[in-house]
């Protein structure tokens, strides 16, 4: 591990509470041990962050062969994407998920940590078993990244942001100015690498300042990001979720740049994951409209981020699902949900993740 010194002392701040339940493993340590104790699955580690901090994937269930003779957009060029993955009856649905790129967003490492441990031990670190969602992982490949920036992770001096002021995660999550100002969003991505003016590099960031949500995809990556592009290469998932937190209640965003039936497929799953939420008690933000035929394009154009260049690799239906990081706004005052609620969202996501990749398997065959 780094030195310590490199956390930013949150002595100013509003103290985190010391009670943190015993499953809610949201530490880099944490990781390290979960690793440590795979048995089912083969670990990879995938990449060094600038900081020399590891980071690493889990790959679950025999990978098959998809007699690869093209990459992804070649294939296409060729109007058949099989040439790329040929995915038939006989091959199983890939699905991807991948752990947090911004280091504040501390839940998911919780949920893809207790997500490793189920798909092992067949209970999540309550004790409490997941006996479906470990049978439909048993039927797919399954790739669990826990902690995608290492060095954002480290950077961020609180565990859990739940019952405490919003205010607390912009200035950790986006960082300062020199002066104590905040970043905020969307200014956070108007210098990138986010360098010079800089008080608090904020756990969005890698140690050289790199957003993987917003790399250089064309160009010379973060070792980071390019794993987590070298997976979807080599892997071809049917699905890719990029996990992230914020301060509303759970949501899917669609990604932008994809083609209109990878649209449909991430408004269909947003459906089905706001009906799973509500119907264990959860609370689910908005789902997602179909998509309307494309309009002419004006400025500012749809962006193009991590989750586009996993599809434009891949063909995965990828994107962004959004958790509650439990945080106290003007529109909740006070907590509504517990630590128990928080990775329950995210095994219940994974697990309807699952079913819809088994029940709407991609098929590219010659």
């Amino acid at each position: 591990m780094p030195e310590a010194d490199k956390r930013v002392s949150a002595a100013e701040d509003v103290p985190e509470p010391r009670d943190l339940p015993a499953f809610w493993k949201s530490r880099l340590e944490d990781t390290e041990q979960e690793i440590r104790q795979v048995r089912l699955g083969e670990v990879k580690q995938v990449a060094t962050s600038p900081g020399g901090l590891p980071v690493y994937a889990v790959f679950y269930g025999e990978k098959d062969d998809l007699r690869s003779q093209a990459n992804y957009n070649s294939a296409l060029g060729a109007l058949n994407p099989a040439y790329y993955a040929q995915k038939t009856e006989s091959t199983k649905p890939v699905v991807f998920f991948l752990g947090p790129v911004h280091g504040q967003e501390v839940e998911l490492i919780v949920g893809v940590v207790n997500l490793i441990h189920i798909l092992d031990t067949g209970q999540d670190h309550r004790g409490k078993q997941w006996p479906e969602l470990k049978a439909r992982a048993e039927r797919c490949r399954v790739i669990a990244v826990p902690c995608a920036n290492p060095d954002g992770r480290w950077r961020v001096p609180y565990d859990s942001f739940l019952g405490l002021p919003w205010a607390i995660v912009p200035k950790y999550g986006q960082g300062t100015h020199k002066d104590g100002t905040l970043w905020g969003w969307p200014g956070c991505k108007a210098r990138h690498p986010m360098r010079g003016d800089v008080g608090i590099l904020g756990g969005y960031y890698n140690d050289d300042g790199i957003n993987p949500m917003h790399d250089d995809f064309f160009g010379r990556m973060a070792q980071e990001t390019d794993a987590i592009v070298d997976i979807a290469r080599t892997e071809a998932p049917d699905i890719a979720v990029s996990l992230h937190a914020c301060d509303q209640l759970p949501f899917l965003i669609q990604t932008q740049s994809v083609p209109a039936h990878i649209k449909h497929r991430i408004a269909d799953i947003s459906r089905r994951v706001k009906e799973r939420l509500e119907s264990e008690g959860l609370p689910a933000e908005r789902a997602l409209p179909y998509p309307e035929p494309e309009a002419p394009t004006k400025l500012p154009m749809p962006g193009f981020n991590l989750n586009d260049a996993v599809h434009y690799v891949s063909g995965a239906t990828a994107f962004t699902f959004e958790t509650f990081h439990g945080t106290l706004t003007e529109k909740y005052p006070e907590a509504i949900v517990t630590h128990d609620d928080l990775l329950d969202i995210l095994l219940c996501l994974f697990d309807e993740l699952l079913l819809y990749a088994l029940e709407n398997p991609v098929r590219w065959e010659l």
